[in-house]
């Protein structure tokens, strides 16, 4: 069975920010789309480090990670990054992955943007078409 992919748009939020006090032109605000990888067994988004550096994204100290293969590591936290795909939008700090790496698209982003998984099908669809709706209970 394949991958789930999907098209996802990251820009510095730090620039974006700059832009909105009138600091620079919107031209200048660091952005990229790259094809991620859904995985729902992971927690949150990893970006390779050339995309973290191509965007100009600060460090964030560190986060302790484990992989599927039991093995545990410190790796850098950088942000903040904004996070768009389709039409569903989310700011947070990111894992730095190796250079060249694959980026991967966690848990904590498909709930945020209320974005459902089907593995099966390989699709990600939003769970209501018009908002992320997020529970509170």
């Amino acid at each position: 069975m394949g991958e789930t992919r999907t098209e996802v748009t990251l820009e510095n939020e730090g620039d974006r920010e700059h832009f909105l006090r009138g600091g620079c032109d919107e031209s200048d605000i660091r952005q990229t789309s790259v094809e991620g990888i859904i995985d729902t067994g992971a927690v949150t988004l990893m970006l390779p480090q050339n995309v973290v550096e191509r965007l100009g994204l600060g460090n964030k100290g560190t986060a302790f990670v484990s992989y599927a293969d039991e093995r545990r590591d410190e790796q850098p936290l950088a942000g903040p990054v904004s996070v768009r795909i389709g039409n569903r939008a989310m700011v947070m700090n990111c894992i730095v992955g190796p250079p060249l790496s694959e980026p991967l698209i966690g848990q904590v982003v498909l709930e945020t943007l209320d974005l459902i998984a089907d593995c099966a099908n390989r699709t990600v669809t939003p769970r209501y078409p018009d908002y992320p709706l997020l529970k509170l209970k």
